[in-house]
């Protein structure tokens, strides 16, 4: 019985050492915050657990006297197979939980661009639309089209065309408010879904963007990263709020596209609000 217990006290002892490697490899998986500084203070006390297991068993290890003496042992070995129990189940929900993510960041995020897809503008716009029409929120969308885009990737080269792509896209996601909602519509035109924002707020914040996306040069590498050459850009923009003429999603894009369509046909690198244009324009 003394082998017994002596037995069971080591592999309780091995039992909580182990349990240190998958904490240290959650707390690795972590970002710096709470959680991080939380699920280290449990390591440390992990640790002491482990020092106390091994203290107890060198007092212990030759006393043994009737089958009471087991209890402590066993207690160990419980306590140890939960602590393991827990620790390797929280490292593989963890990573449970970043493999759902990462899918489903990847299902909604455009590849080239890193903002929302078409896939993920469709569903959002539509529930953005009708939310704002049940709670009569205010509600507009801005459409936006990059100036003579093919020029570019003529001039340059679709490598090139494909860096302008993405910077420009950096440039609205840091430019608009975090509410806001940037997506690739297609090709080289964005679309970004504003809620809780009435028409005229929104030409506003297309005309602060049309005039920082002149004035900001285009750094692209070339020749594979040995040069760089600073490219201007210019972008036509097309606005428009929900009214109460409007009663479908494709009639919001239809009101917007129209808008872009006269913003490029007034010569490109203007913003014009669908609010602005006559009723002929707008059918």
């Amino acid at each position: 019985m003394l082998l017994l217990k002596n037995s069971l006290l080591l592999l309780s002892i091995l039992i909580i050492v182990v349990s240190l490697w998958p904490t240290r490899c959650l707390i690795v998986e972590l970002p710096v915050g709470k959680i991080r500084r939380r699920w280290s203070l449990l390591f440390f006390f992990i640790c002491l657990f482990a020092f106390g297991y091994v203290a107890y068993t060198l007092t212990s290890w030759e006393k043994y006297q009737n089958s009471i003496d087991l209890i402590a042992p066993l207690v160990f070995l419980s306590g140890a197979v939960f602590v393991f129990l827990v620790c390797t189940l929280s490292l593989h929900t963890t990573h449970e939980i970043k493999r759902i993510y990462d899918l489903e960041h990847e299902s909604t995020t455009d590849p080239l661009m890193g903002i929302c897809n078409r896939r993920y503008m469709e569903k959002r716009l539509e529930n953005e639309f009708h939310r704002a029409k049940r709670y009569r929120h205010p509600f507009a969308i801005i459409m936006i089209d990059i100036d003579h885009f093919k020029k570019i990737n003529d001039t340059h080269g679709h490598q090139i065309g494909d860096m302008v792509l993405k910077r420009f896209a950096d440039l609205v996601t840091e430019t608009v408010r975090d509410s806001d909602v940037v997506c690739r519509y297609g090709g080289e035109e964005l679309l970004i879904i504003l809620p809780h924002t009435k028409g005229d707020a929104a030409l506003i914040a297309a005309e602060n963007l049309r005039m920082k996306v002149e004035k900001t040069d285009f750094v692209v590498d070339c020749y594979g990263g040995d040069t760089q050459t600073a490219l201007r850009v210019t972008a036509s923009f097309g606005v428009t709020g929900l009214c109460s003429e409007i009663d479908t999603v494709h009639r919001l894009l239809g009101q917007a596209d129209k808008a872009l369509y006269f913003a490029k046909k007034q010569g490109r690198n203007k913003v014009v609000s669908c609010a602005n244009l006559d009723d002929a324009e707008k059918c």
